[in-house]
Parts: structure tokens; C-alpha cells; sequence
């Protein structure tokens, strides 16, 4: 089924301790988008300025990402953020933040891309997350991305997104922060009775959590990656990959949403490999097909 994805598209400078990567391509939607294609068709909107060096037309060549919804501005400039991890590359500080053309107003979402049936709303205000959802019409499963900044100080407004979609996917901080409780489970319940039907926390190196509003419970460990150079994207590009599998089977019963969560981990160990993109860029759909047999094969007993 038809897949949309809305977010930032970003000019990045990172660094590691394995090196520097300076003005890569980046964003939530340009991760999400990679990592959905080799699932499903991808429908794409976001918005750049007339400075952005990036050609996404090259970028998403021989890939299904329809590209329909780019605005580009022509007095804007591009989101540009720029951060370095630590050794542990679970550490990281954000050196600068440029929000440009993200601190306008939201792209319109495409005529033909409003019939979507499934939608991620990818990191960012969620006040416009609402106003791109109430662009769509009837979507069928809805998945949300959010960050402690809009917890904190637009609260209020996320609470309201939470009564609109079906799956809030939130790392193990922000469950915390949100739910106002330290405990995993007992924290995703509380959210879980804000709105949603399944929240997805992310846990970083320690794999991630799927609670459903039936009680149901799933917990998965990270693919056992041997080397990480780049951090940045993989927890967009999970959910591209996670989303992208619901899309292709069409349906997100419960059963469904453990197998999404599975290939959306492997789907972001291979981006982790490398700098920006490389490392989805490299692969093929039965590489990723392997890395979920050995996951498969290491958490079974």
C-alpha cells in the first residue's frame, strides 16, 4: 500500500571517532526514505532551500521514492545541523543547529499523495505534524516520531497528535520524560492511554520495545553490530524500514508489527556502517533478508 513520509531534509557535519563527515545529506526523511524503498513505494515531502547542494533526483535513482512532494524555496536556506559523537557513540553533542527553511511553514502534501493509507510523521513540531496529517485523507496506520524539545515545551500539542495516530515510535529518554516514570512498561502503558494503539520505544544498542494497547509486548536486541562509524539516522532509518514492511504487507496486526520492528533494526544496522548514506546506499534487499535470518537465528532458544 501507498506509503507517505514527511520530515526534514538536512545538510549535515559529523563527527566520530572514526572520522569527519562535513555538509553530507541527511534528515529524517531522506534516512526514512532510503531505508523504506527497499520495501515499499515511497511518496516524499519535504521542503528545501536554493542552497542545497544535494540532487535527491540522483540520490533516490532506480529506487521507487516519488519525489513530488520536494519544495524547494528559492529565498530559504536548507536545515543544516552539525554534531560530534563521543567514544561510546551513544554520547553525542550537537555543535549547531540551523533550522532555516524548518522554522517556515510546512510543505502542502501532494493531491495525488492524499490518498495515502500509510503515514510517518517523521521528528519534528508537532504542530505541523498535525497540519501535514490533516492533509491525508482516511489513512489506514499512522506512525509518529518525536523528541524531548517538543515534550517539554509543546506538550500540549502533543498530546493532541497523540489522540490522531496509531503508533508513537520514542526512544527509552523520551518514554520517560513523557510518561513522567522511569519504568519501560509502565511508562509506554501511560502513553498507550494517551492515544495510540502500539508505541515503539527505541533503546539504542539494547535493541527496542513494542507495547500494544491489547497488552501485547515485544522485545527485540540490536542486530549485534561489530563496527559503528555513524549513529546519525538509524533511528530513522528503522522506522523507514519498519514502515516500509507494513506498507508492503499492507496490514499492521500485531504479528505484523513485531516482523516490521525486526526488519526495521537490521534496516538501520547497515546504516550505521558507514557516513550519511553509505551505508544503505551499498546493500541490496536480500542483504538485509540475511541480517534478519542471523537475528533470527541468535534470539531464538
Amino acid at each position: 500500500m501507498s506509503l507517505l513520509v514527511t520530515g526534514s531534509i538536512g545538510i549535515d557535519t559529523v563527527k566520530t571517532p572514526y572520522g569527519v563527515s562535513e555538509n553530507c545529506l541527511g534528515g529524517a526523511a531522506v534516512y526514512f526514505s532510503m531505508a523504506a524503498s527497499f520495501f515499499s513505494p515511497v511518496r516524499f515531502v519535504g521542503v528545501i532551500g536554493a542552497d542545497c547542494p544535494f540532487d535527491l533526483a540522483k540520490v533516490f535513482a532506480g529506487r521507487d521514492v516519488d519525489l513530488a512532494g520536494l519544495e524547494v524555496r528559492a529565498k530559504s536556506k536548507t536545515f543544516r545541523w552539525a554534531g560530534t559523537y563521543h567514544e561510546d557513540m551513544d554520547d553525542r553533542t550537537t555543535d549547531c543547529v540551523e533550522l532555516n527553511v524548518l522554522a517556515e511553514a510546512p510543505p502542502a502534501v501532494p493531491e495525488k499523495f492524499r490518498d495515502s493509507k500509510f503515514v510517518f510523521l517523521a521528528n519534528t513540531a508537532p504542530k505541523l505534524q498535525l497540519e501535514l496529517l490533516g492533509q491525508v485523507n482516511e489513512p489506514v496506520f499512522v506512525a509518529a516520531d518525536t523528541m524531548n524539545l517538543w515534550i517539554e515545551s509543546y506538550l500540549g500539542d502533543l498530546q493532541k497528535l497523540l489522540k490522531k495516530i496509531d503508533c508513537l515510535v520514542i526512544n527509552e529518554d523520551e518514554v520517560r520524560l513523557l510518561a513522567r516514570e522511569h519504568n519501560l512498561i509502565k511508562a509506554a502503558r501511560k502513553i498507550l492511554d494517551m492515544g495510540p494503539k502500539a508505541v515503539i520505544v527505541k533503546k539504542g544498542e539494547s535493541g527496542s520495545l513494542l507495547y500494544s494497547s491489547g497488552g501485547e509486548k515485544f522485545l527485540l536486541p540490536a542486530y549485534p553490530a561489530d563496527e559503528v562509524k555513524d549513529p546519525t539516522g538509524a533511528g530513522d532509518s528503522f522506522a523507514g524500514g519498519f514502515m516500509g514492511y507494513l506498507a508492503q504487507k499492507g496490514q499492521a496486526d500485531f504479528e505484523n508489527l513485531k516482523a516490521a520492528v525486526a526488519y526495521g533494526t537490521v534496516t538501520a544496522s547497515f546504516t550505521i556502517n558507514d557516513f550519511s548514506l553509505k551505508g544503505l546506499q551499498a546493500i541490496k534487499r536480500t542483504d538485509i533478508d540475511k541480517r534478519l535470518e542471523v537475528l533470527r537465528q541468535i534470539t531464538r532458544f
